[in-house]
């Protein structure tokens, strides 16, 4: 079973990898796609548009290459937080994309698809989120209390 849960988190990973590779690709060949939702307070639009594309490309590559996944994974985790405020931005704001404006319901679908990308890193970095319960085994101090309490077996 741990043998074909490695493999999905490998194809998983190469998956994804790709897919950040590919929208990060895209913030260079399509900039004024991009450029609407980049937060005003950040000034400058077009240059957090090529940042952005440069690091989704990073992290994309990262993600594919086994020997850089799961820090590359964590990273892409955090990065899935913090990019969530151009959306919150688009959201907020009402801004639209290529003259369409999205409902509240496309929203929380983006939202939604944002958690779900952002547990995939999480689970492709193996971070555990609940700690796995150990088997009880009695510690020597438990075993000698017991003893001088006359409560032992």
């Amino acid at each position: 079973m741990e043998q074909l849960v490695q493999r999905a988190r490998h194809y998983s990973a190469l998956l994804f990898g790709v897919a950040f590779v590919w929208i990060g690709i895209q913030h260079f060949t399509n900039v004024e796609f991009f450029l609407p939702i980049v937060p005003k307070v950040l000034g400058a639009p077009e240059f957090w548009v090529y940042l952005s594309g440069i690091v989704e490309i990073i992290l994309g590559l990262s993600l594919m290459f086994p020997m850089y996944r799961k820090t590359g994974a964590k990273a892409t985790a955090l990065f899935l937080v913090v990019i969530y405020w151009a959306n919150a931005n688009m959201w907020i704001n009402d801004i639209p994309l290529q003259g369409n404006t999205f409902s509240t319901s496309a929203h929380l679908m983006r939202a939604m698809a944002q958690v779900a990308m952002f547990a995939l890193a999480i689970w492709i970095a193996e971070i555990k989120i609940v700690k796995e319960k150990k088997a009880f085994t009695p510690s020597e101090e438990g075993v000698e209390a017991e003893t001088r309490a006359g409560t032992s077996l």
